[in-house]
């Protein structure tokens, strides 16, 4: 399935933004895109694919991605699924050792504020 680019944004390959993911809809703005805007202080810009060791990582650090939480519409993330994530947490997984694949046209060019290029590379399901 070919995703629709978003038509303003740029991917850290200067490319346009491709969508993350629509099941699970993801997106700070919940458009399937890792956009990033002055009101995400989260810099959500890292299309991720999750992983089970992932998921601890992240829970174990304070932000449980896996349980469902109905009341916000959030289904719980598994393994394989794509979503937006947090540059610096993205960083932060990294240099643990736990990181997650990425999806680099998915990704923001934001997220390069946080990480090199050539580390999310190491990680890329796409390229």
């Amino acid at each position: 399935m070919k995703q629709a680019p978003s038509s303003t944004q740029l991917n850290v390959l200067g490319q346009p933004l491709q969508s993350c993911s629509t099941d699970p809809l993801t997106g700070w703005t919940r458009t399937g895109c890792c956009e990033v805007n002055g009101d995400d202080f989260g810099v959500h810009a890292v299309c991720a694919v999750m992983t089970d060791d992932f998921l601890a990582f992240s829970k174990a650090a304070g932000n449980d991605l896996s349980t469902p939480r109905p009341e916000h519409h959030f289904p719980g993330l598994r393994a394989g699924d794509s979503w937006c994530l947090c540059a610096p947490r993205w960083q932060e997984a990294f240099e643990a050792g736990m990181a997650p694949k990425v999806r680099l046209a998915a990704t923001h060019l934001a997220a390069l504020e946080f990480s090199t290029l050539a580390d999310l590379r190491r990680f890329a399901v796409d390229a």
